[in-house]
């Protein structure tokens, strides 16, 4: 169902030695790239806003999926904050859409070629 879910945090340092700590006893080793510190599919980055605006990727099955959630999202009072496409910045044959939903947390669907 996920992809991957991303916090923003005011201090990273802090929030990589909470997270580290308390995911430990799960099985959950931290793995640090760009500006992220990654669990399995959950990341904590230092970024604004901080405790308003989560990301959660939902996994999609192919890029009609992917627009298909978009046009809904926005058809129930979501706002766009990415359309439909490929997405090279991020990573090579990502191909994603992004929507605000009604409290202003950023969803995704997003399509692993």
């Amino acid at each position: 169902m996920f992809d991957h879910v991303i916090l923003n945090v005011s201090n990273y340092a802090g929030a990589k030695e909470f997270y580290s700590a308390a995911l430990a006893p799960l099985g959950l080793e931290p793995s640090e790239a760009d500006g992220y510190c990654g669990y399995g599919s959950f990341y904590i980055t230092e970024r604004s806003p901080i405790g308003g605006s989560t990301h959660v990727a939902f996994t999609a099955p192919d890029e009609q999926a992917v627009a298909a959630f978009h046009r809904a999202a926005l058809g129930a009072g979501g706002t766009d904050n990415g359309h439909p496409g490929p997405r090279p910045e991020i990573a090579e044959g990502y191909y994603a859409a992004f929507v605000l939903d009604l409290d202003g947390n950023n969803i995704e669907a997003v399509l692993h070629h």
